[in-house]
Order: C-alpha cells, then structure tokens, then sequence
C-alpha cells in the first residue's frame, strides 16, 4: 500500500461561554481536533478550512479512531490531499456530544446553544489559532447522518459564515426517518416506567443495546426540536404518553427544523453556495435516501445547482464515500 506524507494532528483547548450551565450539565471546556496538512509547520502558508460534523453519539475525536480496514479521518486527508486528489485543508472537528447523544448542531434551552458554540465560538477561534484562510469563500461543512444535518441546517442559516455544503445521509423528510421508530420509542418509555426512568436504565446500562438507541435517539431529537423549558425534562414529547397519539403541534416544530421544509425559506443561502455535494446509500435504514431526494426535488424546484450521488448500500459502513465531499469542497473553497 502506498504511503504519503504525514499531517498533523492538532489538539486546542475551547472553553464555551455559550455552553456553560447548559440544561443536560454537559462540560463548557471541549477538546477541538483538528487536521493539518503535511508541511503546515515548514512554510506560512494559509489554507482553507472544512468543518466536519460528527453523527449521533459521535464526536470530534473519534474520528481519528481506525480499525484494520477503515481509514482514519487524518490518513484518509493524507492519502487525499498526497495523492493530488484534493488540495491541502485544514479539518475541525467540533465535539457536540450531549448526554443525551447529540444536539443536532442547533441552539436548544434542552441541550445548549451549539450552532452559536460553532459558528460564534469556533470559527472565529479557529481562525485566531491556526493559519486558515479566513471567510465563508474559504471554508466548507461536511459531515454524516446527524453530522450531514447539520452541515445543511448551518449552511442555510449562516451562508455568511460557510460557503459550501457537504451532506452524506443527512437527517431530511421527518415523516419517513423519525416517526417509523415512534412506537419504539412509545414502548420501550412505558417499559421503563417513564422518560426520566428511561435515561437512569439507560445511563446505567453496560452496553447501550440497539433497542435502547433507538428510544434514545427520538428523546434526544426532541430535546433538540421541541424544547419547552416549563415542561418535564425541559422537553416538549412529539406523542402523548400513555396512548402513544402523534401531538400535531409539537409535530410540526419538528418539521419546521426538517431540511425538506427549510430549503424554500433559504433558497438565497443555498443560491450562495459555490458547491452542494449530497449523497445516501440506497437501502438507507432510515430512508435518508428518500429524504435526499426530496430536499434535491426542492432545489430543483429552485434552480440551484447540486450534486447528487445515491450508491448502493445501507446507512452504516460508508465512510469510503468521505472523499467524494472532501473533494468537492476542498476544489471550490482554496
């Protein structure tokens, strides 16, 4: 196997203002990996930057983790920007994790403020500490499933801030990636005697099973989309216990964070961007597919250009498809 020249791993201490006392309890004070390219320290060269987002119970760190046949995100940065694939980049990658197992890259009472922590806190840090070149022209947003969202979401609202998108498997289309796992969620909380008592067995187990995930993964949505801070747990529940009924209002605060839904209103962020890369496997397990070809049906509608990829394969197991976005973001963004 050919070998390239090494980058760097670089490893900042951030300490929040916007995350301090946040509802969860969650640490203000973050490690913040980054990657830097292979002759960083022998020249003063400045080089754009690409911001990657981690998917649900992810975070920046592990990123940097490698098993026997998958890459680690700074080999494969190596490989890509040695062989010529891509130019040189610099790589964030935020740590987002809340106790509940993300915060979908948004501002909550429920989780904390973490697209102003990016955006308000990160970037303009980044920028102060490392050789980047500065402004939205200059930096990208990438990342995969939760991490894809919220590439989209922090695209849309801040094009002055980022000026090109990377998605892969983005959250898109509620209807068909969030409300499928409702009834999990119904039962596996009433198994549990009730929400609270569902995060003390959950906390405590000693292997979080696929089961208790999934019921994780809509309390955690819900503290992401619906927080209410006079309700219990600071969350306002998209079913009402114990029947298990859809509440339609609650519903549809979901759907106004639904990318599928947003794209009309930021039609001049996402004109903006000098490059849209999506893609998702075709036997999605969350349908995510599906949900990308909608929100490509609104830029259609729109008449902004994308790119599209639907490959053959399922949600998990997809990092080889990472290069296609470093890739495509890195060229429009030196």
């Amino acid at each position: 196997m050919k070998t390239f020249e090494r980058g760097q791993i670089r490893v900042l201490q951030h300490s929040s203002t916007v995350l301090r006392d946040n509802a969860l309890g969650d640490p203000a004070q973050r490690d913040l990996y980054c990657y830097l390219p292979p002759g960083y320290d022998e020249t003063n060269d400045r080089y754009p930057v690409i911001y990657w987002l981690s998917g649900f119970t992810g975070n920046g760190r592990m990123m940097f983790n490698a098993d026997g046949w998958m890459e680690s995100i700074d080999r494969r940065l190596d490989r890509l920007i040695g062989s010529g694939a891509m130019p040189a980049v610099i790589c964030v990658l935020p740590d987002c994790f809340t106790r509940l197992g993300g915060s979908q890259y948004l501002d909550s009472s429920a989780t904390g403020k973490y697209e102003t922590y990016i955006v308000g806190e990160l970037v303009p840090f980044v920028d102060g500490q490392l050789r980047t070149k500065p402004g939205r022209d200059h930096r990208g947003v990438t990342g995969k499933s939760s991490g894809g969202y919220g590439a989209l979401r922090l695209a849309m609202r801040r094009p002055d801030v980022f000026g090109a998108l990377g998605s892969h498997a983005g959250d898109a289309y509620f209807a068909y990636c969030y409300l499928p796992d409702f009834p999990k969620f119904i039962m596996g909380v009433q198994r549990a005697g009730g929400v609270e008592a569902f995060l003390r067995e959950f906390e405590a187990l000693p292997k979080k099973t696929h089961e208790a995930m999934e019921v994780l993964n809509i309390l955690a949505m819900a503290a992401c989309y619906s927080p209410n801070p006079a309700a219990p747990l600071g969350i306002d529940l998209p079913v009402r216990l114990p029947s298990g009924e859809i509440d339609s209002s609650v519903w549809k605060r979901w759907e106004t964070n639904d990318p599928v839904h947003m794209a009309r209103e930021h039609a001049d962020a996402l004109r903006s961007l000098k490059r849209i890369y999506l893609d998702a496997g075709n036997r999605d397990e969350w349908n995510l597919h599906i949900g990308a070809r909608i929100f490509t049906s609104r830029l259609d509608e729109l008449g902004i250009p994308y790119i599209y990829e639907e490959f053959d394969d399922t949600h998990m197991g997809i990092a080889y498809r990472y290069d296609r976005s470093f890739c495509e973001l890195a060229r429009v963004l030196t």
